[in-house]
């Protein structure tokens, strides 16, 4: 860390801890040096604001910025646009593995200009968790977790490999084993400080500890009070290599917690009741802020929880702030003396710590004695179901999707039962959101006791799984002895990772998927995840239902969505009695007595002491010592990236859009699952005709998510989830479009083929919410491969918005209540952007001319989504990495 030149505030002060002396820059003292008022602000805020003091220089960081933050107190928003420079950079595999194929080529540019390539390195500290690339192939067998784990090495050698060039090739950059957990159950666990510290010439320095990650659930660690959430890989890959985050000061809406959870709820009822209050707002773009005498009402995995979720609520962030329950799980989870001494006394300090003297942009009030048994679905997190209306819900669902007004049976073949519309074939325990929570994680295992106790039994075609976000979990449930009844009811550990909730669900077994595809059936996925997109769990599985881990366990048991879990028996003990829901459900006294006698912080200390080791495949991975890759001609799974080759000198500037063809018109919440699917790759698509070539077999395939070093396989893959609905082609699925003028059908690659020939730009047209999701880098950068140079839509969301921009890709957004539907546009039209040749500001009003096939000419305006004079910069040099290339070079 090097500190600003500047020091406007006389801000720079010493703290004493210990007797030991840390710098610091106070925002007490800037309060009185002239940032009146300040202490008002938001936790969120003071530490963007204690960041614009640390790096002021007069360059990135003036003293106009530090003032916006003050000055944001008058309104309770701001148009000023800041450079904020966070502490450390957190990816997963899917997403680090291009970051880190994109910092190789970038080295090959610049030694391609005489340069030193050993110039591009991350400067800041960046931990690589792979916590993505395991599937459960076996599942409901005690070597479920070994067998999983050779088939990912099996599947991902070559990848591991690159991966772990990097780790030599590359200063500041660090990997954590595959087989270690979930990036974020790991950030908050083991990799996070609150308080980071860093040495500039002869003096410490203290400071909030901050981060950016590519995965959008990097918001988890809000709840630990540490300010991250996800960009895109290309953001980033640019805050690695020391460009600053260039962002509007955003609203901050205060979220009062009242009271606490009622007997039987938990975390997870809690969270997808925020996630819905929080959607209706409309959050976008927005911080949300935690307060309220309700928060000592709940443990810090209560609020990793709700803060997981914000990309579900739409929030950049979930934010808690520093109180005895920080400290208490620091000291819980293993961390030093010395570490809780320093959060403490610098929260309290900085005025970091709990208060409710907080003025914010809009309030939310949530009793949470109000609180009930929840679940989500069937397509979004934000479709709050409650539990007792469940079974109703469902039926509704199925009949408004379907249009059948019974549920059709199908025979599974070779065994004596049958599967209905309805049928709940996955039943997993997975993700993050769910299993850093120790209380849904005991709730669950007590539950499968009293379950196994009685005689109850999993239904045959359920597929159940358990994947935790950390190792700790399978320690206390072993010390709680619970592991033996999730293990009688096939809830046996299956992996470390995300698996189910980023749709390395596995397959299902033949007989079952024959049973599906013979009869259509409309099949049914719970997990205990945070997502649950269209065609993400699986391809056979048509409705996905968010749940807690107890009802995961619970409705595995039922093993249809048409079963009322208060009403319905599940069938009889082994006296002949009825069980009911009420006779399995733990009581909260039960989780609590079990968690007090089965966790400790010795299992943190000792599984989080050798991280870097990993099991002995990674072990017995040799790489070669070397600044420069040596890129496979052959590989299928890492190429080199085209994003830099034949870089001019000089930035793009502004190009032409001449009678572009819409290449697909979407409508609302197309998420960055449906352009860029992480699942399973089809055999019929362009996608298995490139494996064709290279002689790769279907049952080698792997998965999209798993083939993001190979820009090929990604491009072939953008908009071809399953379940995308172009309405250029009506009443189809999947990834199709229409070529036009000739009106011929087909795959959306084989168009983008054509048109490339016929030299005609592309755009793509779009709803509400266009992005939602994943921070998917790939969704930006298949879509620039693409040949795409504009994307409009009536709005966007975060983090997909700057990754479109990342890759010099123009979003415009409709205005004045213009849609594609009004516009009645079919996918016919020539669409021209009026002087974008001339230039462009940020938020300018650009007009685009559509011609119909009629002749008739509509003229109409749009709002420029570059919202900054920084995202201009990344837009005129074709895309941020370029920008940043340009000028290392």
């Amino acid at each position: 860390m090097k500190p600003g030149s500047k020091n406007s505030y006389n801000s720079l002060s010493d703290l004493e801890i210990d007797n030991k002396t840390y710098k610091i820059y106070s925002l007490t003292k800037a309060e009185d040096n002239g940032l009146n008022g300040i202490s008002k602000l938001p936790k969120s805020l003071k530490v963007l604001l204690e960041n614009l003091l640390r790096y002021e220089d007069d360059i990135s960081v003036n003293k106009n910025q530090i003032e916006a933050i003050k000055n944001w107190l008058d309104e309770k928003k701001s148009k000023t646009e800041i450079a904020y420079r966070p502490a450390r950079v957190l990816l997963q595999d899917y997403t680090g593995i291009p970051a880190v194929a994109d910092l190789a080529a970038m080295r090959e540019a610049v030694k391609e200009k005489n340069k030193d390539p050993n110039t591009i390195n991350p400067l800041s500290a960046v931990d690589l968790v792979i916590d993505h690339s395991v599937q459960v192939d076996q599942s409901a067998k005690p070597e479920s977790f070994n067998k999983n784990v050779e088939m990912e090495f099996e599947r991902n050698g070559e990848r591991y490999s690159f991966l772990k060039w990097g780790q030599q090739a590359f200063d500041n950059l660090r990997i954590v084993p595959p087989g270690t957990g979930i990036c974020h159950q790991v950030n908050l666990e083991y990799l996070s400080k609150v308080v980071w510290s860093a040495k500039y010439k002869k003096d410490n320095y203290l400071f909030p500890d901050t981060l950016v990650g590519t995965d959008s659930h990097t918001t988890m660690v809000n709840g630990l009070s540490v300010l991250g959430w996800g960009v895109g890989g290309i953001e980033a890959e640019a805050g690695m290599l020391g460009q600053p985050i260039s962002m509007l000061i955003p609203e901050v809406i205060g979220f009062e917690v009242k009271n606490k959870m009622p007997e039987g709820t938990t975390a997870t009822d809690l969270v997808l009741t925020v996630v819905k209050m929080l959607r209706d707002k409309g959050v976008v773009g927005k911080f949300v802020e935690f307060y309220g005498e309700g928060l000592k009402n709940l443990t810090l995995a209560d609020r990793a929880t709700i803060a997981n979720m914000a990309p579900e609520y739409g929030a950049t962030c979930g934010f808690f702030p520093i109180d005895d329950e920080t400290l208490k799980y620091l000291r819980f989870s293993g961390r030093d003396n010395l570490t809780v001494k320093i959060v403490e006394k610098y929260a309290k300090a900085q005025g970091l710590w709990a208060s409710d003297e907080i003025e914010f942009t809009d309030k939310l009030i949530l009793d949470m004695s109000t609180i009930v048994p929840t679940i989500s679905g069937p397509k979004r997190p934000q479709d709050k179901v409650l539990l007792t209306d469940a079974s109703q819900s469902f039926k509704k669902s199925f009949e408004e999707i379907t249009s059948k007004k019974e549920f059709s049976v199908s025979k599974v073949a070779n065994t004596d039962y049958d599967i209905k519309d309805g049928s709940i074939l996955i039943a997993a325990i997975t993700s993050c959101t769910n299993t850093s929570n120790p209380n849904v994680l005991i709730g669950a295992g007590l539950l499968a006791k009293k379950a196994v106790e009685l005689g109850l039994e999993v239904k045959p075609w359920v597929k159940t799984s358990l994947a935790p976000g950390s190792q700790v979990v399978t320690d206390y449930l072993e010390k709680a002895g619970l592991n033996i009844y999730l293990d009688k009811l096939g809830f046996n550990l299956v992996g470390y990772g995300c698996t189910t909730c980023i749709g390395n669900s596995g397959p299902l077994a033949d007989n079952i998927v024959d049973s599906i595809q013979k009869e259509n059936i409309y099949a049914v996925s719970v997990l205990s995840g945070n997502r649950n997109f269209e065609g993400r769990i699986s391809p056979h599985i048509k409705a996905n239902y968010l749940a807690s881990p107890p009802l995961v366990v619970a409705y595995a048991l039922a093993g249809h969505m048409d079963f009322d879990l208060y009403k319905d028996s599940f069938g009889k003990d082994k006296n002949g009695k009825e069980v009911f829901m009420k006779d399995i459900w733990p009581t909260n006294k039960e989780i609590e007595d079990k968690l007090k006698s089965s966790l400790s912080a010795d299992m943190f200390i000792k599984r989080y002491s050798n991280v870097s080791e990993g099991p002995k495949q990674w072990q017995q991975i040799k790489t070669e010592k070397s600044s420069i890759y040596k890129w496979e001609a052959n590989s299928t799974y890492v190429k080199k990236p085209p994003f830099f080759d034949n870089l001019p000198d000089q930035p793009e500037g502004f190009k032409k859009v001449k009678d572009a063809r819409p290449l697909l018109i979407l409508g609302d919440m197309v998420t960055t699952d449906h352009i860029s699917p992480a699942g399973n790759i089809q055999k019929e698509s362009p996608t298995g005709e490139y494996f064709m070539k290279h002689q790769i077999l279907p049952k080698d395939y792997n998965s999209y998510g798993a083939r993001r070093g190979n820009h090929e396989v990604m491009m072939r893959g953008t908009f071809a989830n399953i379940r995308i609905r172009n309405e250029m082609v009506p009443g189809t699925e999947g990834g199709f479009t229409k070529l036009y003028p000739e009106e011929k059908v087909m795959p959306i690659y084989d168009a983008v083929v054509e048109y490339k020939k016929r030299g005609t730009d592309l755009i793509v047209i779009g709803g509400k919410e266009y992005g939602t999701g994943s921070s998917r880098d790939w969704a930006a950068k298949g879509t620039k491969l693409l040949g795409v140079k504009v994307v409009i839509a009536e709005s966007f969301e975060r983090i997909h918005r700057s990754n479109l921009i990342g890759m010099g890709i123009l979003p415009l957004q409709f205005i004045e209540n213009v849609n594609r539907k009004n516009l009645n546009l079919k996918g016919s039209e020539l669409i021209s952007i009026e002087k974008i040749e001339e230039g462009l500001n940020p938020s300018d009003k650009v007009t685009i001319e559509i011609k119909y096939v009629s002749g008739e000419i509509k003229r109409i305006k749009t709002l420029c989504r570059i919202d900054t004079n920084n995202e201009l910069e990344y837009y005129k040099n074709g895309g941020i990495l370029q920008y940043v290339l340009r000028n290392m070079i």
